[in-house]
């Protein structure tokens, strides 16, 4: 296997990157470097203003969340459910906030805020000399599972591009701190199976709906999702045992904690919908445990089987 470099982990630096039409973004990054610095309490105050903003000015981005909780969540009442999209919101807004971690603080601090529930489970098959894909959820603090696990693995994924060159190399290089190598979505899967070997765990995004190619409708919260089943080939074709994960931030314990499920049995079966099927169960499992803290932003219902409406 060859070694890791620069160009492999990421985007390289370029000169291009300091043109002038990116001088605002490197101003504003002197901002991002100052809320890293601030205390968690205050940071969060801050997230939580951008939250309320958002729900109270953003109709399109709380139409979209109140659509999702909808039809998660039928058994609320509609305060209830509005109650839970602002709740959602203010998290979202911490979220935004505490990105600034992941950009600028250092690998010490990190690594007292994190905290994995389950690695048991990881170690296990470790030990089997299995190969592991770590299934995470599209929570608002997803972005630090990959340091948890990157601090106690060796970790390796896929990520989307960003439009800003800056900050596409930045967030990259943010990540590349903790896991060996990341692709973006842009490159295929190839590289993702190949590398797929015992004692490296692939961190994969498996919920987003992607449209009708590689998926397959199931329910997700009792409602048709064209769920990917990307994830299950992977599995296959890798020999790898599946986890599902979650990532959220404990206000109790002031620290960014990261559930391992145990591993989906039978994953992958022959059968492409009743693995996709498995696959939604666990998610929700996971999910309902911080409710608020699932993506609910994102168009998860937006690919709608042949006939029925859009929900947006």
């Amino acid at each position: 296997m060859r070694r890791n470099s620069v160009y492999e982990c990421g985007t390289p630096f370029s000169k291009q990157l300091l043109h002038p039409r990116f001088w605002l973004t490197w101003f504003s990054l002197g901002g991002v470097l100052i809320l890293s610095l601030m205390p968690q309490k205050l940071r969060h105050f801050l997230g939580r203003m951008i939250g309320n903003l958002t729900y109270s000015q953003n109709k399109k981005r709380r139409d979209v969340v109140l659509s999702n909780i909808k039809i998660a969540f039928p058994e609320l009442d509609k305060k209830a459910q509005q109650q839970r999209a602002k709740r959602h919101l203010q998290w979202y807004g911490c979220a935004l906030v505490d990105y600034s971690l992941l950009l600028f603080a250092s690998k010490k601090r990190l690594a007292t805020l994190v905290e994995i529930e389950g690695a048991e489970h990881i170690d296990k098959a470790i030990k089997h000399q299995q190969s592991v894909m770590i299934l995470l959820a599209h929570s608002v603090m997803l972005e630090f599972a990959p340091i948890a696990l990157g601090m106690k693995y060796t970790c390796y994924g896929s990520y989307k591009s960003a439009k800003n060159p800056v900050m596409d190399w930045l967030i990259a290089k943010g990540r590349c701190r903790y896991v060996k190598f990341v692709v973006s979505r842009e490159q295929g899967l190839r590289r993702l199976v190949r590398e797929l070997i015992p004692k490296q765990l692939l961190i994969f995004l498996p919920d987003e709906d992607l449209g009708k190619k590689n998926a397959i409708f199931t329910p997700f919260f009792g409602k048709q999702k064209a769920t990917l089943t990307t994830p299950a080939r992977i599995a296959k074709l890798g020999k790898a045992v599946a986890f599902p994960c979650f990532a959220y931030y404990d206000d109790l314990s002031g620290k960014y904690k990261v559930i391992i499920a145990p591993a989906i049995e039978n994953y992958p079966d022959k059968d492409a919908t009743k693995n996709a099927m498995l696959l939604n169960q666990q998610l929700e499992k996971l999910i309902l445990q911080q409710p608020e803290q699932y993506m609910w932003l994102m168009k998860w219902y937006r690919t709608r089987p042949e006939g029925e409406e859009s929900v947006y």
